[in-house]
């Protein structure tokens, strides 16, 4: 899935600079910079330190607005059933992935996102974040922290493996 997503930008948005193309695909759910920065190594052929900047930019973009604003989003949308089952899918999958995260609080944010497996990541650490009400600037940290971790066990992976 991950490829057939990364292929779509790549066809569809070509006319981008890579390096665009690098942050859009790290700040999407799902891709992250697990995706952003094999994109930027095999797809363009950018360096290791730039390849993780744009990565690490892009994967960074979302988690204050989503902090800040999906509790109070959510709130309102709770009203139309089909986001309430949404909600409550999203909740009971967070919950199941999170427990490090309710053991160690901030801590587990880090290695949350550090932890580069499917269904970890920023978007997911940023909603254990809120559900276990972790207050926003110490569970941007946590995360920020986390998506550096990660970024560089990607590129150290792509680039050892493939550069």
């Amino acid at each position: 899935m991950k490829e057939r997503l990364t292929e779509f930008f790549v066809e569809n948005f070509s006319f981008l600079p890579p390096e665009l193309l690098v942050v859009l695909v790290s700040a999407m759910p799902i891709l992250e910079l697990r995706g952003g920065i094999p994109l930027a190594a095999l797809g363009f052929g950018l360096p290791w330190y730039e390849a993780i900047f744009y990565a690490i930019i892009g994967n960074l973009l979302p988690i204050l607005p989503i902090l800040i604003l999906f509790r109070p989003i959510s709130q309102f949308m709770m009203r139309f059933a089909i986001y309430k089952r949404f909600y409550d899918w999203l909740y009971k999958r967070t919950m199941k992935k999170s427990d490090k995260v309710e053991k160690y609080g901030a801590m587990g944010l880090i290695l949350f996102t550090a932890v580069p497996l499917p269904t970890t990541g920023a978007y997911s650490a940023c909603l254990a974040a809120i559900l276990f009400f972790i207050p926003t600037r110490l569970a941007f940290i946590a995360i920020g922290t986390g998506v550096l971790i990660a970024g560089v066990g990607v590129t150290a992976v792509t680039y050892g493996l493939f550069g």
